[in-house]
């Protein structure tokens, strides 16, 4: 931008201030449109050029706002809509310029009001100009040797930064951990450009956490914002003087919502929450019989049911394994509450698959059955995962547990069986089906367990009287 501008300084401010030159728009536009039009199209280029680099800015410095997806395309098409405009602009100014150009009485007015300057000045404000562009390309040229110079002495204290899978990085101090990777040829992910107004470039620090600086104001506002652990810094903004050893936390093709503000569990930890297991009953048998196309349309209505049951009750699906599903309940909150959630989704689930029964009673030579297991218990939880497969999942023997109370439905030939530490936990009241213990393969000791022949059955109270996510509530043993 400042070789393009030069020559429009040169014209308008200089040679006002040397010759007396009246830079008025008549000026402007005779020189732009009439008298050097190639000056004309190089201040155009101007305009495009700072006006692109001013929109790249913005929307580096927006991207990162929760709205902006939302308003990307009206944004861009005022970006692209006001240039446009203004270039029209210019142009039908310099047409009308260039026509009164041809009045005689007009130009010597404007002569008269502009002052130009002559041959000799125009010449005089050419070499400046001149000199100008000589002087700014020695500039960059003693920028760009100065930094050869200044990486020459401070590679003679490098430090080391190491990274996964052996790979180290050796990088002058005061360098920060996003530019060593960069140097390194390291992916890293970095949304904002490295300017510390996202999270998506931030690193776990597994050695060397205690000799680093510390974390300025404006990068722990960052990182307490999506609950960063005490060991995670950002990489644009930690400059380490002594080596250590990084783990980037998000993948390197990162989008801007992961640098929104996300619950301190991602970063994984330990809490006692609610786990339901549910899986259809014979469905491979069912579906070696179907075409391709009718067991994907029947799965995706299954999925559907299921999952609307589980988030109509608070719950949140943690995955759909082949034709069974995950769904964790409490997570970020209390236990208690996660119990009533789960045992309200067990319900929602068997009046949901009831309604999908009767909704494909000619398509379905029997209806379809699940089977449904729910425990509490202390879990890992946390974001898991590889690039894009990565979700917040739970982990731990609880977890199991659960999966082979959803198997042992096959043997008690229930639709239900949930651990007696859940309905304890939840408050309600199931002496009226049967209990039995049993031993749970991993577990010591025996399990209490509460065995029910159809989930729809489960007493209605306050937390189970909601809504049903597919279907509505119907009341209790109703149905097919």
């Amino acid at each position: 931008m400042p070789p393009l501008l030069a020559i429009h300084l040169l014209g308008t401010k200089i040679s006002a201030l040397a010759f007396g030159t009246q830079p008025l728009y008549a000026y402007i536009l005779l020189v732009l449109w009439v008298f050097s039009p190639w000056i004309g199209v190089q201040q155009a280029i101007l305009v495009l050029v700072a006006w692109a680099h001013g929109v790249i800015g913005l929307h580096f410095w927006l991207r990162i706002r929760p709205w902006y997806p939302r308003g990307r395309l009206l944004l861009f098409a005022g970006a692209l809509l006001l240039p446009v405009l203004a270039l029209l602009g210019f142009a039908e100014a310099g047409r009308e310029v260039a026509r009164l150009y041809r009045d005689p009485a007009w130009l010597e007015q404007a002569k008269a009001a502009i002052h130009f300057p002559d041959a000799a000045q125009v010449a005089l404000l050419y070499g400046i100009q001149r000199w100008f562009l000589i002087g700014f390309a020695a500039l960059i040229a003693a920028t760009l040797a100065a930094r050869l110079v200044r990486d020459r002495l401070l590679r003679r204290g490098a430090i080391a930064i190491d990274y996964p899978e052996g790979r180290r990085v050796d990088v002058p101090r005061g360098t920060t951990i996003l530019e060593a990777s960069r140097i390194g040829g390291i992916p890293h992910a970095s949304v904002c450009g490295g300017r510390g107004r996202c999270s998506t470039c931030r690193v776990r620090v597994t050695a060397g956490l205690t000799q680093l600086p510390p974390a300025s104001a404006e990068e722990k506002r960052v990182l307490d914002r999506v609950g960063a652990a005490p060991n995670v810094r950002l990489a644009c903004q930690t400059r380490p003087s002594h080596g250590c050893a990084v783990t980037p936390l998000l993948p390197a093709a990162a989008t801007p919502s992961e640098a929104r503000s996300r619950p301190g569990y991602v970063q994984g930890r330990e809490e006692e929450i609610a786990i339901l297991f549910a899986d259809l009953r014979s469905f491979t048998q069912f579906a070696e019989h179907r075409l391709p196309y009718d067991v994907v349309f029947l799965l995706n209505r299954y999925f559907r049911a299921m999952g609307t049951a589980v988030e109509a009750a608070g719950g949140q699906v943690d995955k759909f394994i082949g034709d069974g599903v995950m769904a964790l309940f409490g997570v970020g909150g209390d236990p208690a509450e996660g119990c009533r959630q789960a045992l309200a989704a067990a319900r929602r689930m068997a009046e949901n698959l009831d309604e999908m029964n009767r909704g494909l009673a000619h398509d379905l030579p029997t209806p379809l059955r699940i089977g449904v297991g729910i425990n509490v218990g202390h879990v890992i939880v946390g974001e898991m995962g590889f690039a894009r497969a990565t979700s917040v999942t739970a982990i731990g023997d609880s977890v199991n547990t659960a999966s082979r109370l959803e198997t042992l439905t096959k043997d008690f030939a229930c639709q239900l069986i949930v651990a007696e530490a859940v309905a304890d936990k939840a408050g309600l009241d199931l002496a009226a089906f049967p209990r039995h213990e049993i031993e749970v393969r991993g577990r010591v000791g025996l399990m209490a367990i509460r065995v029910i022949e159809d989930a729809r059955a489960l007493p209605l109270n306050e937390p189970l009287a909601r809504t049903a996510g597919e279907g509505g509530a119907r009341p209790e043993g109703a149905g097919g």
